[in-house]
């Protein structure tokens, strides 16, 4: 393995302990906050609001050892699959999150909004919205990036708000400012990027804790299991039966 593939083990294994030791009190505050709503039957609602931060939505839904509260917001507009400049267009424009939570019918539970840079219109707004409905709100993001893009850029909320402002609780993901990490000699834009690995990271120690959260708590958390292993169809079946009508994506 080069150099180079040496350096971005290092930088990424640094962002990840960066995360566990500077985040931990937040991730615990985060896991009861969803803890309690699973506990009370309710769904935990996860959003990635631009471009690759969809990843992170994605990652907490419909997975081995997952939660199985967990209702995905998988809304087209900002995926790259239906085009990455428009996807910029759109989780710039106004209004859009609010049309996303209502076309969701997101009116209780806890809602995580994942996005590495936390500028960003649709970020910004989807937390004002949950806010307006008095939903808690949970952001995955990195202050490192956020506190360093100037005032008035055109990426931003025009409030000029970053995501870690506003959320109930905000876990930083650690994610550098540029996002890529590694470095050629003659190079001036670093290669491979960190921004995917930062918010899974993150959002998978979320599902940890409140897993321990509902075990202290004496409460069995509903959790997903493989569908390719012998009997893990069968296992799902009960939740897909129990949710099928209340998590969107759950067809």
């Amino acid at each position: 393995m080069s150099k180079y593939a040496e350096q971005y083990l290092q930088k990424i294994t640094s962002m990840f302990e960066q995360t566990v030791s500077d985040s931990s009190e937040a991730i615990e505050r985060a896991a009861a906050l969803m803890g309690e709503a699973i506990a009370a039957d309710k769904l935990v609602h996860v959003i990635g609001t631009g471009g690759h931060s969809n990843l992170g939505a994605e990652e907490m839904f419909w997975r081995a050892g997952g939660l199985v509260h967990i209702d995905a917001l998988l809304d087209p507009g900002t995926s790259l699959m239906h085009g990455a400049v428009r996807s910029n267009k759109v989780e710039r424009t106004g209004g859009y999150a609010k049309a996303v939570l209502d076309s969701y019918n997101i009116v209780d539970g806890v809602l995580i909004i994942v996005n590495a840079y936390g500028i960003n219109t649709m970020t910004i707004e989807a937390a004002l919205e949950a806010k307006a409905r008095s939903i808690p709100t949970i952001g995955v993001t990195s202050r490192a990036f956020g506190e360093k893009v100037p005032p008035g850029h055109k990426a931003r909320h025009p409030s000029g708000k970053n995501l870690y402002d506003i959320v109930d609780v905000f876990v930083d993901s650690h994610m550098p400012y540029g996002d890529a990490l590694v470095e050629f000699e003659g190079l001036d834009q670093k290669v491979a990027p960190s921004s995917t690995l930062a918010n899974c990271f993150a959002v998978n120690l979320l599902v940890v804790e409140t897993v321990k959260y509902l075990l202290d708590h004496g409460f069995e958390p509903p959790l997903w299991q493989s569908a390719n292993l012998p009997g893990g169809e069968e296992a799902n079946e009960k939740y897909q039966r129990k949710f099928g009508g209340r998590i969107k994506h759950l067809i």
